[in-house]
């Protein structure tokens, strides 16, 4: 069963592509809010989800994010990153770049081993205080789940004016200092096939992987229920075959 996360901060819980992760959610806590309506997506579909739009403040978020590390400061037990996720895309909030900024000045305070983290799909690059705000995050993971426009409009269902192309030229603009997230999976949606692990798009996907050159690029299949029942997770063996695709250019690459 999908499921939304029902507070602020919550966590501390194990990523398997992070470490010890201590979530931030900056969208709703009762509704789902995002710029895509992924087809794998562990909080559900946009629809199922839909309610107010009120955005958790910056003063909510601060207390919130400081009361946690204080917590587990005392029980010397602090986390290895500082996470912000949630109910649908972190970046569309419009106080993201002071949040991001008060939350460096937490972390600097209570956890200053810890790495601030942000899971993004990208699409809103295009303002200016988003990319300021996600070059000062350690771990900037933006995601890009095919080079193809067909198959990203299967996989991510974008709910905003949405080109591959696009994407790709707002991502140059970080000079590599990004990582690179990938959802790997096949299946039926709408009674279409799909697969993005086909000869085809592994091998454009890669082409986009080597223009950009990021400092690192993660690739995983899911592991969470879906709210689309006819998906098909693609086997460790499979994303270790694409991993050392990556490798081969030059590139680190992690399966999770």
């Amino acid at each position: 069963m999908t499921a939304l996360y029902p507070q602020i901060v919550y966590g501390p819980v194990r990523s398997r592509r992070l470490g010890i992760s201590l979530g931030v959610n900056l969208l709703p806590l009762q509704a789902k809010l995002c710029t895509f309506d992924c087809i794998y997506c562990e909080c559900g579909w946009n629809d199922d989800n839909r309610g107010s739009h009120h955005f958790n403040t910056l003063e909510q978020v601060e207390h919130s994010l400081r009361t946690a590390l204080e917590q587990m400061a005392a029980q010397k037990e602090l986390p290895d990153v500082i996470t912000f996720a949630g109910n649908g895309e972190p970046t569309m909030h419009p106080d993201f770049e002071a949040i991001i900024e008060s939350t460096i000045a937490l972390r600097d305070a209570l956890a200053p081993n810890a790495k601030i983290s942000v899971l993004s799909n990208a699409t809103q690059l295009h303002r200016e205080d988003v990319v300021r705000a996600l070059r000062r995050v350690d771990n900037n993971i933006l995601k890009l789940d095919s080079a193809f426009d067909a198959t990203a409009a299967i996989l991510n269902k974008p709910c905003c004016k949405y080109s591959v192309a696009t994407i790709i030229e707002q991502l140059s603009q970080f000079n590599g200092q990004f990582i690179l997230q990938t959802m790997f999976l096949s299946g039926v949606y709408n009674n279409k096939p799909f697969d993005n692990t086909t000869e085809e798009e592994v091998v454009a996907w890669l082409k986009v992987v080597e223009t950009l050159r990021p400092q690192s690029v993660m690739v995983y299949s899911i592991a969470r229920d879906t709210p689309c029942k006819t998906l098909k997770r693609v086997e460790r063996e499979q994303l270790e075959a694409i991993a050392k695709r990556v490798e081969a250019l030059g590139v680190t690459c992690t399966v999770a």
